[in-house]
């Protein structure tokens, strides 16, 4: 038995039409002007409905732990509440400890997804350390099907990354044609600012905001274009979410670099307002990069509009907000980093981005799935 969907309007990151379209088992199989049912097929009238690609969110934290706890969705939960949301796809990252091998660090990963997860999935690895063993294993890894890896420029102390060991990831990537993603943001003044604030007794969530300076993320982006360029490898920025950090996507881009820049439903929806008057709420909001202001809000729209930004994903990172995010009661430092979107990501940016005029609908189909497939497929 075959599910077929009768006269719905196609769009793609190209064109829009209308269409049938057949699927055998969890398959398309054909798409056709007219295509016949047969008297065991399932037949779904689509007329005056729009039918997309699904989704794909190449950027999401299941199970994974941080900051003293374990992100609240694991591979069941966040994935029923992607595949109700329209994601049929998505890309978690394996994280391993320093000293631990990716090999078995994937093994990890897979093992928390395996017979939990309600939509296809892959894995990008963290690079938390650069040197022989790692370089030594990265091309095993590759061969494997994993041809994406991120570093660091923030979290300094764990995650982080120096300049040396971004280099070196950067220079095996442009060995085995893989792609390097990175967190954005100057660790060291990050580091700085939270010592210095602390140190002032300015602990509120409100200062996890101004300890993470929209400059923080611009001369990240910066330092990662220039060291891509250097490398000579394409670079992909994961949730850009202000000017800054755009000003210098555009320069690079403008220079014929290969940057491939993702955000986020928060940068293009939520304002950093919510992190005044709201007096402890404030750390639901807690994430990193911060939210911004309304203008940077309107001007990540542009970035998607005009090309700028080719991908929207969602950094879910999911923790609750009692016995979690509690955590930073005495301290913003010790909140832990991170927000959900995975389910409401495609509904967001339809409704607040389609049906408001700030993108076509083409161009959301390029953002939510054409362009991840590309990239990372």
């Amino acid at each position: 038995m075959a599910l077929i969907i009768k006269n719905g309007t196609i769009y793609t990151a190209s064109d829009s039409y209308k269409a049938d379209i057949r699927v055998d088992g969890e398959k398309i199989t054909q798409i056709a002007d007219k295509i016949t049912a047969g008297k065991s097929d399932e037949v779904i009238d689509a007329s005056g409905l729009e039918i997309y690609p699904g989704a794909i969110d190449v950027h999401t934290h299941l199970d994974m732990p941080f900051m003293g706890t374990v992100t609240a969705d694991d591979f069941e939960s966040g994935t029923i509440a992607a595949a109700c949301g329209g994601t049929t796809s998505f890309v978690d990252f394996a994280i391993p400890a320093k000293g631990q091998a990716l090999r078995e660090t994937v093994k990890i990963w897979h093992k928390k997804a395996e017979g939990k997860s309600a939509v296809d999935y892959g894995f990008h690895i963290a690079i938390v350390e650069y040197n022989e063993r790692v370089a030594s294993e990265i091309p095993a890894m590759i061969e494997d099907g994993i041809t994406s890896f991120k570093c660091f420029l923030a979290y300094k102390g764990s995650l982080m990354v120096t300049d040396g060991e971004f280099i070196g990831a950067l220079d095996l990537a442009k060995k085995h044609g893989a792609l390097v993603s990175i967190h954005a943001e100057n660790g060291e003044m990050l580091a700085y600012l939270a010592n210095k604030f602390t140190a002032e007794g300015k602990t509120g969530p409100e200062y996890h905001e101004a300890s993470h300076p929209a400059m923080a993320e611009g001369e990240a982006v910066h330092r990662g274009a220039v060291l891509a360029r250097m490398a000579g490898v394409p670079l992909y920025i994961v949730h850009t979410s202000c000017k800054e950090a755009l000003d210098e996507i555009k320069v690079a881009m403008a220079d014929q670099q290969v940057i491939f820049s993702e955000t986020c439903p928060q940068y293009l929806l939520l304002s950093n307002k919510l992190y005044h008057g709201n007096g402890f709420e404030a750390a639901k909001w807690v994430m990193s990069p911060p939210l911004r202001d309304e203008e940077n809000n309107q001007i990540m729209w542009n970035a998607v509009r005009d090309g700028f930004v080719k991908v929207i994903a969602t950094d879910h990172c999911s923790f609750n907000f009692k016995g979690q995010k509690e955590a930073g009661l005495s301290s913003f430092a010790k909140i832990p980093n991170g927000a959900p979107g995975i389910g409401d990501r495609v509904n967001l940016i339809y409704s607040h981005g389609v049906a408001k005029g700030k993108i076509s609908k083409n161009k959301f189909a390029e953002v939510m799935s054409t362009n991840p497939a590309k990239i990372f497929g």
